[in-house]
């Protein structure tokens, strides 16, 4: 078996070797077009981070990928792994050789650890096994049912958390009647809950600062700048809260960056308000479906299943402290 790096000419096999494997297991499907630029066209690809195996025939039966960036969340640190896939009725061993390649080049670049891990800037998309033509954009980690999620426990990874991902298909969503009734009880305190206006909301960015998201800062701010829809929560029409923003993409997918209440604003129910007017909202604009992932043991997740989202993929967030 010789494991080499990934190769232009190798395209059309590891295409289909990751619409046989990796389909099985949920992942989108990919085109060439849709491979370079998921792997190759990204500011973090490093040739000996994507691999393949081929056989002594010449047959490609397996691909790896990896990346690393020192500006990346724990970069400075460590390698992510991306994903492994082996051609069915392959040698298994073969993935525990390609993620020692992947290893062996994060020590090579002064790595010491190695992460599964939502931050990795390679996002794989995948599909709802209830309803195969609605998407995630993001695949926070790996499934247990992955011959990779085994390997990595054998070679010391450490199982860290679960990630839930979440499915509501839109069309009948209904604010229930508690959370109106929550939303009543903040607005006897002086708050309301609604779209923004920026004739009429005002220390938006004083909210987003103290939320300390850089993320939340750039899209929402961008979002107000644009007159992209988004709700915010406000007391004497200063921003306390947002959701959102409301973006139908063209999948039909719901796309929200986040939500967030001022610190010394909650206690008043509402982050649930904002969450169910915000679904709310992606209904009114056509939007098909909304996914998000969540941690297993995030008391949040109990919010999204008053909601009606349900529980369609569970993925694994792994660690290894010691590379070298």
């Amino acid at each position: 078996m010789i494991i080499r790096q990934y190769a232009a000419d190798d395209l059309p096999e590891v295409v289909a070797l990751w619409n046989e494997e990796a389909v099985k297991h949920h992942y989108k499907g990919l085109t060439n077009e849709s491979f370079n630029s998921t792997f190759i066209e990204q500011p973090y690809y490093d040739p000996e981070c994507v691999l393949v195996a081929c056989s002594e025939q010449n047959e490609l039966v397996g691909f790896a990928a990896g990346c690393t960036g020192d500006d990346l969340p724990l970069g400075d640190v460590a390698g992510y792994i991306t994903c492994v896939w082996v051609k069915e009725g392959s040698d298994q061993q073969l993935v525990h050789q390609l993620v020692e390649r992947l290893e062996q080049r994060f020590v090579q670049l002064g790595k010491v650890q190695a992460e599964v891990l939502f931050f990795n800037p390679i996002k794989l998309v995948w599909n709802m096994p209830s309803e195969p033509k609605h998407e995630h954009n993001n695949a926070p980690g790996i499934s247990k049912d992955l011959p990779l999620y085994h390997c990595l426990i054998e070679r010391g990874y450490a199982d860290r958390a679960t990630q839930c991902g979440m499915y509501l298909k839109l069309g009948e969503f209904v604010v229930p009647d508690d959370i109106v009734a929550k939303e009543q009880r903040a607005a006897e305190k002086g708050y309301t809950v609604t779209r923004f206006d920026p004739a009429v909301h005002h220390e938006l960015q004083g909210l987003l600062a103290a939320l300390g998201n850089p993320q939340w800062q750039r899209e929402i701010l961008e979002a107000a700048a644009q007159r992209v829809p988004f709700v915010v929560a406000a007391l004497d029409d200063q921003c306390v809260g947002f959701a959102g923003p409301i973006v139908r993409q063209d999948n039909g997918r719901a796309y929200f960056s986040g939500i967030g209440v001022h610190p010394e604003h909650e206690g008043h129910g509402l982050g649930s308000v904002l969450f169910f007017r915000m679904v709310e909202a992606f209904q009114q604009v056509g939007c098909e479906y909304s996914s998000l992932f969540t941690g297993s043991n995030n008391p949040a997740i109990r919010i999204y299943e008053k909601a009606g989202f349900t529980i369609e993929k569970q993925f694994s967030i792994l660690r290894k402290e010691r590379l070298a």
